[in-house]
């Protein structure tokens, strides 16, 4: 399988970042943003009754010094699949960075409609990937329309939890962490205690060609997505917080578009189970964890590696190899605690295991470490600024190999929101 199959539906922060490119110049792309800005801040559009308009964001500034070694596409966030695979692979050892990539920027509307309250979301960030990999650009992260119980666009997938997220400066952080931004199809039922969801999702995996990757015969091997990824969830309110399970079923399918007597075609599901929770210790402390395990859902963890992997099967010349899911395995467990109104740190850990396939290279991503102690506080209620210690640790496949970074950041974050609702008298 050839590293093309895949659908790349959103910039799900990692290494197998998942994005959406539009098809204009970054030069049109960003005045056609500065338009719908500006047509945003002016209240008098608003003036229909049962209509709204929210402007909400914020701008983060990041300054930080990695101590070790890092993909420089990813220098601003911790990525342990983008740690070296060898020894000075992104030497030398200590880079200051400065970054300004996490910036966000998104507009909410609400109108009334003979179905009810619709509300539509556009979001945008400036953290670059794909072809913009490691660049200061506008990204899409979110485009979507919810009406009563439905929602359709590109949102969280349902096999996320957004709520889970720990309070970091790293961005997007940590590796096991479920976080997929995908177009989909949403049903969506809440009840006082506990709500559930199904969802039909963009289908994606992405593959690894491991010690094949050089072959012709695999460069004609094409993804072909026959069905959607079908996503679900549920969550009950508990005393202190909640309980929430997520599973995804994928059917993962690829051919080979050329004449050969070799079959390189072939088909695998993937599945996941993703239990998650955070609950309030006492008045000052909260826990949040995650628990993650499934085959061929790498794709759906914010850093965690590819979906498909190939296997040798040599016994049968006619298919000498096979595409396989990977088995993944991710937990995170972390605590934040306020000191007092203006304090507060959060100190947390997690770790992700891929089951390699045995014709995966000797330096392929196998295991991924993650840790972060912070201290942040508050000056006024719309700003954050804080320091932050990061550790991250990856180990090769069956090279022995293994590299660790160690980086220090200060952040500093302003969030805005600004609200135009028209009059509901007139």
């Amino acid at each position: 399988m050839s590293n093309r199959i895949q659908i790349h539906a959103l910039a799900n922060y990692p290494a197998q970042m998942k994005y959406f490119s539009f098809p204009l110049s970054k030069k049109l792309r960003q005045a056609l943003f500065l338009l719908l800005f500006l047509l945003a801040m002016r209240p008098t559009q608003a003036q229909e009754q049962g209509k709204g308009l929210e402007v909400y964001g914020y701008i983060k500034a990041d300054v930080g010094y990695n101590f070790n070694q890092t993909d420089p596409n990813w220098f601003d966030v911790l990525r342990v699949t983008k740690l070296p695979q060898y020894k000075n692979q992104f030497a030398p050892d200590g880079k200051i960075y400065f970054s300004v990539r996490e910036t966000r920027l998104g507009l909410n509307s609400w109108s009334q409609t003979p179905l009810g309250q619709l509300k539509a979301n556009f979001e945008f960030d400036l953290f670059g990937v794909g072809p913009e990999v490691g660049q200061t650009v506008f990204r899409f992260r979110k485009a979507y329309v919810e009406l009563g119980r439905f929602t359709v666009g590109q949102t969280e997938s349902l096999f996320s939890d957004v709520d889970v997220t720990p309070g970091t400066l790293d961005f997007g952080a940590p590796p096991s962490r479920a976080y997929l931004r995908t177009i989909q199809v949403r049903y969506m039922r809440a009840r006082e205690q506990d709500r559930w969801g199904i969802a039909l999702e963009q289908p994606d995996a992405v593959s690894d060609d491991g010690i094949y990757a050089n072959r012709i015969e695999l460069q004609h091997v094409r993804a072909a997505f026959k069905l959607p990824d079908v996503a679900a969830e549920y969550r009950r309110q508990t005393v202190n917080g909640y309980v929430e399970v997520g599973g995804v079923l994928k059917w993962i399918r690829w051919e080979n578009t050329a004449n050969s007597v070799i079959d390189l075609s072939g088909q695998e599901i993937g599945w996941g189970f993703n239990l998650s929770s955070t609950q309030q210790l006492d008045s000052k402390t909260s826990f949040k964890g995650q628990l993650v395990y499934g085959k061929g859902v790498e794709s759906h963890l914010t850093d965690a590696g590819p979906d498909i992997g190939i296997e040798n099967n040599f016994e049968d010349p006619t298919t000498p190899v096979l595409g396989v899911s990977l088995p993944v395995l991710g937990g995170l467990a972390f605590l934040e605690r306020s000191w007092n109104s203006k304090w507060s740190s959060t100190v947390g850990y997690s770790r992700v295991h891929i089951k390699n396939s045995d014709a995966q290279a000797a330096t392929a991503f196998k295991n991924g470490n993650y840790a972060i102690l912070n201290l942040l506080h508050q000056p006024f209620p719309q700003s954050l600024v804080g320091a932050e210690l990061q550790w991250g640790k990856r180990n090769n496949f069956r090279d022995g190999f293994s590299s660790s970074t160690v980086r220090v950041q200060f952040s500093f974050k302003y969030n805005f929101s600004h609200s135009f609702f028209a009059n509901a008298t007139q």
